[in-house]
């Protein structure tokens, strides 16, 4: 019987964000092709529903679109957490038995929370997407979602290391990059913009931890409102802002960014593959608790860009200390250092995509992660 991976995540409560969607598929296909049979566990709950009817119709079809395309209908158990036991896609009962013959429960952010099914599982792992929050979180008691897993990953690649400010927590952290699977996002050729996609503010808020602020994405990017007049091409965002900050939109809409909505361009999988690969480079701007800890960040969009083979300049987070940059992989710390990656990349583009796929292939393709990951935690 083949041995199973389980990867325990949030999709179905975020329809239309398909690169979020993306994350996790990364993982399942990743596994599978390693030879893994493989189950995505979701749950929801009523306050997740949204005043909707139970179970909500939305949620259910956004995560059964995401995974039918890849074949994984018959690979995913969504858990009705509302005290009945029930679920949709796989039962209850046959997801414990895949479960109990895996070879790890990976549980992203924590978000499983279910504890006859984490007790079922031989080994379990706590993967940390976001570093800076749940650790921040923890140490000042907002909320602990850590548990009592037997290993601990982060895609933070400096977490652990002297310089840098996210707490471990008492926890070994291992420091793995997040995948991306190759054959789902081959080299396409450029496009015209300069491109990147995310949110201004994003669900969390500021984290106030050892005297401290660590901020959101919109403190970081105020001050590349400019940029655009500074460089040749150009640049777009598709971004997340809410009207209540229209004087920001405003601002960075007169240094010369075009802003255009997520939801418009990048709501589904193919809509988020489609942009990414119909770009020229990604201009990628980080959230300040990843610029400002220090913790070695680096996007998982990021990934899918230098694999579709467009350079990314990628604003430094500690990442740079781990991954090379200067060939189809860029670091940059102020709008100054962003604008000279521009030309750099311009001044031989043809070399620098060529490089960024082979940066893909060579550090974060799955097979390569996901076999890491697995010696490492499994």
């Amino acid at each position: 019987m083949t041995d199973s991976v389980v990867v325990c995540g949030s999709v179905a409560q975020r329809p239309g964000r398909g690169g979020h969607a993306w994350v996790f598929l990364q993982y399942l296909l990743g596994f599978r092709q390693l030879g893994y049979e493989v189950l995505f566990l979701d749950r929801l709950t009523p306050s997740m529903s949204r005043n909707e009817p139970w179970p909500p119709w939305e949620p259910v079809k956004w995560l059964e679109g995401v995974l039918k395309p890849h074949d994984l209908s018959r690979d995913y158990c969504l858990l009705l957490d509302d005290g009945g036991g029930g679920s949709i896609g796989l039962s209850r009962a046959e997801a414990l038995e895949r479960v109990r013959r895996s070879t790890l429960l990976l549980d992203v952010m924590g978000f499983l929370g279910d504890e006859e099914i984490l007790a079922a599982a031989p080994r379990t792992a706590y993967l940390d997407i976001d570093p800076g929050f749940p650790q921040m979180w923890q140490e000042l008691g907002l909320h602990r979602s850590f548990g009592d897993h037997d290993a601990y990953a982060t895609v933070g690649l400096r977490v652990g290391k002297k310089e840098s400010l996210v707490p471990t927590c008492g926890v070994e952290w291992f420091p793995t990059p997040q995948p991306v699977f190759l054959e789902q996002w081959p080299a396409t050729p450029p496009g015209e913009r300069y491109t990147s996609i995310g949110s201004w503010r994003g669900p969390f808020e500021p984290v106030e931890f050892a005297g401290e602020r660590f901020g959101l994405r919109a403190h970081q990017l105020r001050r590349f409102a400019e940029l655009p007049g500074e460089v040749e091409v150009p640049l777009e965002l598709a971004l997340d802002i809410d009207e209540a900050d229209a004087a920001d939109a405003e601002l960075l809409r007169a240094g010369g960014w075009r802003l255009v909505a997520p939801a418009q361009v990048a709501a589904g999988t193919d809509d988020y593959r489609r942009y990414v690969q119909n770009s020229r480079a990604e201009m990628g701007v980080a959230k300040d608790i990843y610029v400002r800890s220090r913790g070695g960040w680096l996007s998982d969009r990021s990934l899918c860009y230098l694999a579709s083979g467009k350079p990314v300049l990628a604003q430094a987070t500690g990442y740079e200390l781990e991954v090379e940059t200067g060939a189809g992989l860029f670091s940059f710390v102020d709008p100054e250092e962003a604008a000279r990656g521009i030309e750099a990349i311009e001044a031989d583009y043809v070399r620098h995509s060529a490089a960024a796929r082979e940066l893909a292939r060579e550090r974060f393709g799955s097979d390569r992660v996901l076999t890491e990951l697995l010696e490492a935690l499994a």
